[in-house]
């Protein structure tokens, strides 16, 4: 399916999406994007259906050709205050926060959001398989918080985030079993499905 480039016409859009809210550890991450009228890209479509090396490429066409973007980490420590639906909102606020031109509109990838400032929004379930600023910005938010999972895998490689980049992968949840849990881990996520006394 061809992606629309945006909602409506008559307002300033951005799009905006997160990465890494089903994780075990790690921030969840967000970005936004607003795209030129006239930007087209035939391969640019939802993150999770693109290999990293598409998804790399994609990274540096969108960042040149934006005309501005915005990316955000909301880590550990605060998802486990506020919970990861408010923890994924608030990343998408601080990436519309970095935006140097200010939207008038805001479309979102998923069905939660809450008001950003004076800008209307629209959720869109599946969204950055409709919107091209809604999977710029799910690229956006991918490649950066995978950027950041290798940054730390290289303080805790027993955990492969490298690989795994902190989803609930047996091999992830084997080495929290064996390791225990890290400062990087969200400690209000199941991080074992038997949890009962995990040493913190």
């Amino acid at each position: 399916m061809k992606l629309k480039l945006f909602s409506q016409s008559m307002l300033i859009e951005c799009g905006t999406d997160e990465a890494g809210r089903g994780c075990l550890s790690g921030p969840v991450t967000a970005a936004a994007v607003i795209l030129p009228p006239d930007f087209k890209n035939t391969l640019l479509n939802d993150s999770k259906t693109l290999t990293h090396k598409q998804r790399v490429d994609l990274r540096s066409i969108i960042m040149e050709q934006a005309i501005c973007y915005g990316m955000a980490h909301v880590y550990p420590e605060e998802i486990d205050k506020i919970n990861i639906l408010n923890a994924s909102i608030k990343a998408m606020h601080l990436a519309i926060d970095q935006l140097t031109n200010k939207p008038k509109h805001i479309i979102v990838d998923g069905n939660r959001f809450k008001p950003y400032a004076t800008c209307s929004h629209e959720c869109f379930i599946k969204g950055d398989g409709r919107f091209l600023s809604i999977a710029a910005a799910s690229i956006l938010a991918k490649t950066e918080r995978d950027f950041y999972m290798q940054k730390i895998h290289e303080e805790y490689p027993q955990y492969n985030w490298a690989k795994n980049k902190g989803y609930p992968t047996k091999e992830h949840r084997e080495a929290i079993r064996a390791h225990g849990a890290t400062p990087y881990h969200r400690k209000s996520f199941r991080l074992l499905p038997e949890q009962l006394s995990l040493p913190f």
